[in-house]
């Protein structure tokens, strides 16, 4: 049988020597709760067989069942390559929704909670000769909505705006070997002004010792640069503050004409990290990155210095078989040739914090994103931590990534439903706005999708009226725009001025169209294709003739279970000719 997913799961922090863990597991349900109890983890007759990383819910997972089951166990046997010997073991989970519990031949390794961010265990030392066994309990309340989980539903059954839900694994699962002397993170700050890239490692493991890092810029093949930072912990103790794991080095890339990043033109730079100790290498990781600038100017979304008008689709990053997980990796660039196709440059990955595959591939092909945050839907002081403490792991996972122009860590007041009411949820939105900057100072924050903005880089709204001559004179103006109440909430909060920030509408559209067997609704109703193209046009030039609008986010690019009103039914076929789409989108450049 071929292996699901079987490509390198973390594809900008690369090394040569891994194991992929996917595919059969053994699987048991424990809805009564007894399986601490009984020690699941040390010794228990699993009753079903599962195909890792898709969740039972999904019909690729072998199972396919919506009940209710939120507590899940898995098992796994596996041993280790013989030239793995000497190298410390780390144990890697791409997502699992939503708390984790992991052992290791009956002793337990790692806690994670968070359904969306991958986390690693070292279990070197739990491990023995021979044969080894993985156990995991996932547990994911469906009706805590204190969790941060986007679309799935607290229900049994899809309904509204709401999807099927998605419990434990869903995400790959892999071993790699690592030298106890290794790189455990890196950032890269390139600075497409200065002709320059700074990069930041964190560096894990015995740092008594002095040693080097050599990093190796190249494009195309040909070298561009290189540099060797050497270090020498016992030169002179770090700083008071300073993280004595973090060293931090500039390279010059003006040496070779600069290669600039863009939909257009999404040129690449490849990047080879080395550690040497001893003169000997203890750690390569193989990365890349994309110089590019996202800046905002006299009210204009600027992307290497010029204005760029954004084109995007509206992406749940949902499918039939696999529920929230890509049944494939062809299946992801299938997506991104579809939605180019289209004469889209960039998607909103909407409500989930999306794999790290479908970002290489925006990056590889000249794809925009915004990153999103799946939202809680209760306020409490639970809900604040779990939510701020998983987007920090996300951004810090995905920064890197040069096709991420944007961060949306709250839509629609999700979570936060008495903003002008209570003045801890606005502040709610400033924090996360604030924590977000703190991170990433280099792309817009935008501080609630859709209305009642606090503090934002971006103004964006959310209007699904299906008139073209109401889109119009809604847009005409500032004043207009500004006191529009498309969902019947204040585009700002009290409190919160206008300071010019760029406007775009970032939920719009939303035909809907049956085609074939699925049924369902969108906010309107086409009934057949002339009918669709001529909607969809009719809403693309009211917001082209906006002399205020940026850019948007046209919903959607798929059906979505009960939802039809996607360009492609769920399965990927489109409702009519991707030219005329193409066609329409085109009629304003994106520059």
């Amino acid at each position: 049988m071929t292996l699901p997913r079987p490509e390198y799961p973390r594809p900008q922090f690369q090394r040569s020597h891994w194991h992929s863990l996917n595919g059969p597991w053994e699987f048991d349900f424990d809805d009564a709760n007894r399986g601490l109890v009984e020690r699941w983890y040390d010794q228990h007759p699993f009753g079903h067989t599962i195909q890792v990383p898709f969740a039972f819910q999904s019909s690729l997972s072998g199972i396919g069942s919506n009940d209710i089951h939120d507590i899940v166990w898995y098992r796994r046997v596996f041993s280790l390559p013989a030239d793995w010997n000497g190298q410390r073991i780390h144990l890697n989970f791409e997502a699992v929704d939503y708390r984790a519990w992991v052992w290791i031949n009956g002793v337990f390794a790692t806690f994670h909670e968070g359904g969306h961010t991958p986390f690693s265990a070292d279990i070197t030392d739990l491990l023995q000769a021979g044969d080894n066994t993985i156990v995991l309990r996932a547990e994911d309340v469906t009706v805590d909505r204190e969790q941060p989980r986007g679309k799935q539903y607290w229900e049994r059954e899809s309904a509204s705006i709401f999807y099927t839900r998605t419990t434990g694994i869903w995400q790959s699962v892999w071993l790699e070997p690592v030298a106890p002397l290794h790189l455990s993170h890196l950032k890269l700050v390139p600075s497409l002004e200065q002709g320059s890239l700074e990069l930041i490692y964190e560096i894990a493991g015995d740092r008594r010792s002095a040693f080097e890092i050599e990093a190796v810029v190249s494009f195309a093949g040909q070298t561009v640069t290189q540099a060797t930072l050497a270090v020498d912990p016992q030169a002179a103790p770090p700083a008071w503050g300073a993280n004595p794991r973090e060293f931090s080095q500039t390279l010059d890339l003006k040496s070779q004409p600069l290669q600039v990043w863009s939909p257009e033109t999404p040129a690449l730079y490849d990047l080879v990290i080395r550690v040497k100790q001893g003169g000997a290498v203890t750690d390569e990781v193989q990365s890349y990155f994309g110089l590019r600038s996202v800046t905002i100017e006299n009210g204009k979304l600027l992307l290497n210095g010029q204005p760029y008008y954004l084109k995007m689709v509206l992406d749940q990053g949902y499918h039939p078989q696999g529920i929230l997980t890509f049944p494939s990796d062809e299946a992801i660039r299938h997506d991104i040739e579809l939605t180019k196709a289209m004469g889209f440059n960039g998607a909103r990955k909407h409500q989930k914090v999306e794999e790290a595959r479908f970002l290489y591939w925006a990056d590889r092909m000249g794809f925009l994103v915004w990153g999103e945050m799946a939202n809680c839907y209760v306020y409490s002081e639970e809900s604040i931590r779990r939510i701020a403490s998983e987007w920090q792991a996300a951004v810090r996972r995905d920064y890197n990534h040069p096709c991420i122009i944007a961060w949306t860590p709250m839509n629609e007041s999700w979570g936060v439903p008495l903003l002008s009411a209570d003045p801890r949820q606005a502040q709610h939105l400033v924090s996360l706005y604030a924590l977000t900057k703190s991170i990433d100072p280099t792309r817009p924050v935008i501080s609630n999708d859709g209305w009642e903005h606090a503090q934002t880089d971006l103004v964006t709204i959310h209007d699904y009226e299906g008139q073209g001559p109401v889109l119009r004179e809604r847009y005409a103006t500032l004043e207009s725009t500004l006191s529009s109440q498309p969902a019947k909430r204040v585009i700002l909060l009290t409190g919160y001025v206008y300071e010019g920030q760029p406007i775009l509408l970032t939920e719009f559209g939303g035909i809907g169209y049956r085609k074939g067997e699925q049924v369902g609704w969108g906010y309107t109703t086409a009934e057949n294709d002339d009918d669709f193209i001529q909607r969809y046009r009719a809403v693309i030039e009211a917001v082209y003739a906006s002399p205020l609008i940026q850019g948007f986010c046209y919903t959607q690019i798929t059906d979505v279970e009960q939802e039809i009103n996607g360009l492609l039914t769920y399965d990927r076929q489109p409702k009519v000719p991707l030219d005329i789409i193409k066609q329409i989108n085109d009629q304003r450049p994106n520059r």
